[in-house]
């Protein structure tokens, strides 16, 4: 493939990249350039919006180019400041553990893992002495980690700056000195970051990577970025029926920068499809189709748009609704409080998530709508009833 091609792959799902000409140069090369992602595990999901950069280094590996996938299972510890107005939670080692464990299969859905290198930063980060930690820090100052826009605002609005959210910025850098990465992907809230990784990188005497960054996908809401922590997300390891049901769910505005990221349908196609397309629920349709046929199947993707046409369209009780086991933790001398119960099955972030959907009278059991966020309700007028969460999520509730 000509590099101008490459290129044209490359560019796509792109807000910058630094520098395009320093791309095309190591491109040219003819040899196959070491790419660079480094996630940090604070999660159990691999959502949409994460999976942006995965996409793109898989764009890179199609293109016969080392796939360099670093598990932050040190800097998780310390929390990527990152547009973060406030100190993130640290986690324990056995949280992040956790969460690699629940990550790196559905990582395998994006990437070839026969073809993807996988480090760990614990490997070399954790290694370093005090010493070796005052030496990297003599590499950068402190005016420059100033300079980021969440410190600068923080320091202005009078909120704390952790020291060790300082050194965040130089662990990320000296990953990619430890790899010798010819290029770094990153969202555009990892721009600093990964600009720190150019300097140390010529610090140490190395070519300094190219940084490629991905817009940040907006979530379901059509407001924030997309978060487990908001609760606004859609994870590739959802069903058919619920990667289908929260697509439906986004604002139309919102259809030309999903297919661009979380699909491969040429954008030309997109841009006349949505021209041509007098109801955008229609465009919508090909929209979660394409993404369900991705991480399931085409047959799953069918199977869903039949669900939801039947569903929804037709204003249809579904049938045969998911199942859903009633846990144990959940039923208290007979009674389930119902908020609980939501958050217990995965149809809400939490429990007062959950009241708020009762509250907004967005939750129903059977055809009956409830208003209560307190409610409870015996066991056995639950057991067998489909439950529904806001417009699209439905399951039929069963005992274990």
């Amino acid at each position: 493939m000509t590099i101008e091609k490459q290129l044209a792959i490359l560019r796509r799902g792109t807000s910058e990249i630094i520098s395009e000409g320093d791309l095309k140069k190591k491109l040219e090369k003819g040899t196959p350039l070491r790419v660079k992602l480094g996630v940090d595990p604070t999660a159990k999901h691999v959502t949409l919006g994460w999976a942006v950069v995965l996409r793109k280094l898989r764009d890179f590996q199609r293109l016969g180019h080392t796939a360099c996938l670093i598990i932050g299972d040190f800097t998780s510890m310390i929390g990527d400041p990152s547009g973060k107005s406030k100190t993130r939670p640290q986690l324990t080692r056995e949280e992040i553990q956790a969460n690699v464990d629940a990550v790196m299969q559905q990582i395998g859905t994006i990437l070839d893992p026969q073809k993807t290198e996988i480090y760990f930063n614990k490997d070399w980060l954790g290694k370093m002495t005090f010493e070796d930690v005052i030496r990297l820090c003599s590499r950068y100052t402190v005016a420059r980690i100033l300079e980021r826009d969440d410190f600068s605002k923080r320091l202005a609005e009078h909120r704390p700056i952790a020291m060790h959210e300082i050194l965040y910025p130089l662990c990320q850098g000296m990953d990619s000195v430890e790899i010798v990465a010819d290029v770094e992907i990153g969202g555009n809230d990892q721009k600093f970051n990964n600009l720190v990784g150019r300097t140390l990188m010529e610090q140490f005497g190395q070519e300094p990577q190219v940084v490629v960054l991905c817009p940040l996908l907006v979530g379901t809401d059509g407001v924030e970025k997309m978060s487990q922590s908001l609760g606004n997300y859609i994870s590739v390891v959802d069903t058919p029926n619920d990667m289908y049901g929260k697509t439906m769910s986004i604002p139309d505005n919102l259809l030309e920068n999903y297919f661009e990221l979380a699909t491969d349908v040429p954008m030309e196609d997109v841009k006349t499809l949505i021209a041509e397309t007098p109801n955008p629920r229609d465009v919508k349709r090909r929209l979660a189709r394409e993404i369900v046929t991705l991480y399931h199947s085409a047959d799953a993707a069918q199977e869903a748009d039949d669900y939801f046409i039947n569903t929804f369209s037709k204003r249809q009780q579904p049938v045969e609704a998911e199942e859903a086991v009633i846990p144990d933790s959940v039923v208290e001398n007979g009674q389930v409080m119902i908020a609980v119960l939501i958050a217990a099955i995965g149809l809400a972030k939490s429990n007062s998530d959950a009241r708020r959907h009762i509250q907004a009278g967005a939750v129903a059991l059977d055809s009956d709508k409830l208003s209560d966020p307190m409610a409870k309700l015996p066991l056995h007028e639950l057991v067998g009833k489909t439950l529904r969460v806001g417009k699209h999520q439905f399951r039929k509730l069963i005992e274990k």
